[in-house]
């Protein structure tokens, strides 16, 4: 093969495998997030029983066009990982307390990552991402339909300092007990969500720009109700 086609090959090979939704500022990890957000204090105390909850939740895939506020994604991505003493233990448990899960929250202006240190966010504009998610969701449609999809991710290396060889089934199971305990937090604010498992992990992470070592675990598409008052 000769070298102008040599040529011709690798820059459609680059072309076609180097178009992520984020910018390059944020592909290459120099400045992931531009902004950071105090969020609304966590309510702790509601006026729903847990038990109601429990018997209420159910996964719907329905959701109307309202955005969901701030004050209501922070309190959702609380309920996966706020801090919830002075010992910085979190709402979820954590084998060692190694913490190996992050969480992010997409919507189809933003993209933003929960710092459970301070229930603060740091966000980047982002107006792409969530229409190419139900390609990479295998052409689950919903998961475009949904105002916010909540992305649940891990960080291997974190755990397997402590645990080792067994790090991925913990790190799997702890994003079990964060996934559900939103989903209850969903169901406590008369939300409808849904959790997903079907997807490509490498493909979501590259849309999201992911930095290296984390993987993708969940998605949790959520919103409000189909024909339910907006907030």
């Amino acid at each position: 093969m000769g070298s102008a086609r040599l040529l011709v090959v690798a820059a459609v090979a680059i072309a076609m495998g180097c178009t992520p939704a984020a910018p390059t500022s944020v592909r290459d990890q120099t400045q992931r997030f531009s902004d950071i957000i105090e969020l609304a204090a966590p309510q702790q105390s509601g006026p729903v029983p847990l038990e109601q909850v429990l018997t209420e939740r159910r996964s719907a895939r329905e959701f109307s066009a309202a955005e969901l506020g701030l004050s209501t994604i922070g309190q959702l991505l609380w309920a996966g990982q706020g801090i919830t003493d002075d010992a910085n233990h979190r709402t979820a448990p954590s084998a060692g307390a190694t913490y190996p899960i992050e969480l992010y929250a997409l919507t189809a202006t933003t993209f933003m990552h929960y710092l459970p240190a301070g229930h603060r966010i740091e966000q980047r504009p982002d107006t792409r991402t969530l229409g190419l998610l139900a390609a990479a969701a295998f052409e689950q449609g919903f998961v475009n339909d949904a105002p916010t999809v909540l992305v649940v991710t891990g960080v291997r290396s974190r755990t397997a300092a402590e645990y080792g060889a067994v790090a991925d089934d913990l790190m799997n199971r702890e994003a079990g007990h964060v996934a559900q305990n939103m989903l209850l937090q969903a169901t406590a604010l008369s939300l409808a969500a849904v959790p997903v498992g079907g997807f490509d992990p490498a493909e979501v992470g590259r849309l999201l720009a992911l930095p290296s070592g984390e993987q993708v675990l969940y998605l949790l598409p959520v919103g409000h109700p189909p024909n339910a008052d907006a907030e």
